[in-house]
């Protein structure tokens, strides 16, 4: 991993036996296949978001398992990419929550920039097959990031969607952070309680409270339905 402001504090997850196993499996994985995203993006969310910056985490799966679309960053892809189901019904409920007109990019790297912590809980997947990596050792890796960020005592929103982020909420126990939960985004359950759920205004409502600055939820224009 790039060192960056996380590196000190994972130090013990970056020493350990497993991570070494995990990362002989995931380069044994890349020589025999193709694998999403590219080495260069495996930890796109911690560059991205340096650990002191962290106000939010939005918890996801694995990674898009189709071409082009992973970028290391849950639920965004690159710019030009066609824009998933998924993350379709997120700027859906963004647009219901708070007005924002539906963007022309599936990308999210303008919430990452503002401490929006967008972390999968495996980061690489082999292309294809969805949850081919699940089980290697990411999920204890990437369950130290959220401990680490459990630690802040400045508040810190965790945003769940679905069952398996929901299980993490047993990780957050600092008494300065909020949970927001609620089904996860997909076609298959966001009108079972993710629709609806007004996610990004809460978080704010939260954050504000705390006297933390609010995301600015909002692409760039360039990147909007907008003018």
């Amino acid at each position: 991993m790039t060192r960056t402001d996380w590196n000190p504090v994972l130090r013990a997850e970056l020493d350990a036996p497993y991570f070494a196993d995990l990362r002989a499996f995931v380069a044994a994985e890349r020589a025999a296949s193709t694998v999403y995203p590219p080495p260069a993006l495996e930890f796109a969310a911690l560059h991205r978001t340096p650990y002191k910056a962290v106000k939010v985490v939005i918890v996801g799966q694995d990674p898009y398992h189709g071409p082009g679309q992973a970028e290391g960053l849950c639920f965004s892809v690159p710019d030009g990419v066609a824009i998933p189901p998924s993350l379709r019904n997120i700027l859906a409920e963004l647009r219901d929550d708070l007005g924002v007109p539906p963007a022309r990019s599936g990308s999210l790297h303008h919430w990452a920039d503002q401490g929006v912590l967008l972390l999968n809980s495996t980061l690489t997947v082999r292309a294809g097959a969805a949850g081919s990596h699940v089980g290697r050792g990411w999920e204890r890796f990437t369950d130290a990031v959220l401990g680490a960020v459990d630690r802040s005592s400045e508040r810190v929103v965790f945003v769940l969607w679905g069952a398996a982020a929901r299980r993490k909420r047993s990780l957050v126990t600092g008494a300065a952070h909020v949970v927001i939960e609620s089904a996860h985004p997909s076609p298959l359950s966001a009108h079972n309680g993710f629709l609806g759920s007004r996610p990004f205004s809460r978080v704010n409502e939260a954050l504000v409270a705390a006297g933390r600055a609010p995301v600015e939820w909002a692409p760039p224009m360039s990147s909007s339905g907008g003018t």
